[in-house]
């Protein structure tokens, strides 16, 4: 029950030792403590506004990355058009060329087609006419195998013949 009811010589006592602690912990703890409290709040504030330009320096290069990204993806279309365009033109370009080609190609066989078929026909001309003198000598030989034959043609030839 004591110390419920403190006796005034602990009461006394009791006073006396807070005092004194107190009067160390002002006289050698209580400066270096708000000194560290107060370089505590200014790294803390420092700290702090450090955060927020690294937040806006983030910000800026967030903008900064979009900026890139999308100058990029312009960049991208351009090229992927400008290939397109390439590619396209090179397939006409390769189009005509085929279809001159083609052309060309299609000529030269006309033109030796013609020729094979000239050179045909003048072989063909000739087999005939050469058939037909072997044929028209056959036939003479026939006909004209035997003398008197020969001078009946002949007079018959003769009087064919107009003299003028």
């Amino acid at each position: 029950m004591e110390l419920i009811k403190p006796d005034l010589g602990l009461l006394f006592w009791m006073i006396v030792s807070f005092s004194i602690l107190l009067f160390v912990l002002i006289k050698f703890a209580w400066k270096p403590i708000l000194n560290a409290l107060k370089e505590r709040e200014n790294s803390i504030s420092t700290s702090l506004t450090a955060a927020k330009r690294a937040k806006e320096e983030m910000a800026k290069i967030e903008f900064g990355n979009e900026k890139i990204t999308q100058l990029a993806k312009l960049e991208k279309e351009a090229l992927l058009k400008e290939a397109k365009e390439l590619k396209n033109k090179i397939l006409e370009e390769s189009r005509e060329e085929a279809k001159l080609e083609a052309k060309n190609i299609i000529l030269e066989a006309k033109q030796s087609v013609e020729h094979e078929k000239n050179l045909a026909l003048n072989e063909i001309k000739n087999q005939i006419a050469n058939l037909s003198v072997d044929i028209a000598e056959k036939i003479l030989m026939q006909k004209l195998g035997e003398e008197s034959k020969q001078k009946e043609l002949i007079n018959d030839l003769v009087k064919d013949i107009d003299l003028n």
